[in-house]
């Protein structure tokens, strides 16, 4: 069902040199009732009107009451400038949750879950579901993050952690501008659309999760669509940059 209620933010912290997590809680101590892969809008105040932004929930269901969204910084962002300058206690409206970039009742199957930046948060939120179902059934999952370079692998850690756990879920990421010294054959050079092939897709089995940038997700789609994937089977949510 869908909100509106004001947040108060808990803590921030910086996950990449680019990318600030924020923690909110609502003012009112009710829980944000959502499904992992959704999202939420935020209205910040500025000097012109109001502005208002989406972001994708990270929290994972089991984590506690915050409401964890991922911020990339953006020069001369308006909606950034303000989220970067908040502190503990700092308060902003919202509404929510939103969109449809859920995990379905699917038979078992392989996801392919393909982001870049922030694009990685939905998929955060979703990693007891996935596990619960690579533990219980046949699922796979490979996911694909695109970033800059290894410092900016946002949850990185976690979804390695998870990969280490499970060897039928995978971590591979694309970095754009800077390779580690020493890439593992999981990492690749370029942007994340470049390297589907790698992934060995299969139209007849797996769904694709595509998260993040227009421009990958244009790309990655026609790429899809040229191997024969069902247009059900390719579930996309594109972050569009604003100030």
């Amino acid at each position: 069902m869908i909100q509106q209620f004001e947040f108060v933010l808990q803590s921030a912290r910086m996950i990449t040199p680019r990318v600030r997590e924020l923690a909110f809680t609502r003012a009112d101590g009710q829980p944000v009732d959502y499904e992992a892969g959704q999202f939420i809008t935020l209205h910040i105040p500025h000097t012109e009107k109001v502005l208002r932004r989406s972001y994708s929930i990270a929290t994972m269901p089991a984590e506690g009451e915050a409401i964890r969204i991922a911020a990339a910084e953006v020069d001369g962002g308006r909606a950034t400038g303000v989220l970067f300058g908040m502190q503990p206690g700092d308060k902003v409206s919202a509404t929510g949750p939103f969109g449809r970039f859920v995990l379905r009742d699917d038979a078992p199957c392989r996801y392919v879950l393909i982001a870049t930046g922030t694009g990685v948060t939905p998929f955060r939120a979703m990693l007891p579901e996935l596990e619960r179902r690579i533990d219980l059934e046949d699922f796979e999952v490979d996911l694909l993050l695109g970033v800059r370079g290894p410092d900016e692998l946002l949850y990185g850690e976690e979804f390695l952690r998870v990969a280490d756990k499970h060897p039928r879920f995978r971590f591979h990421a694309s970095y754009s501008r800077r390779m580690p010294d020493a890439p593992n054959g999981r990492e690749y050079q370029g942007y994340a659309q470049q390297h589907l092939d790698s992934l060995q897709l299969n139209p007849q089995r797996d769904i694709v999760y595509l998260c993040g940038n227009p421009g990958m997700i244009d790309a990655a789609a026609a790429d899809l669509q040229q191997r024969g994937f069902p247009i059900q089977n390719v579930r996309r949510e594109k972050y569009v940059s604003s100030n």
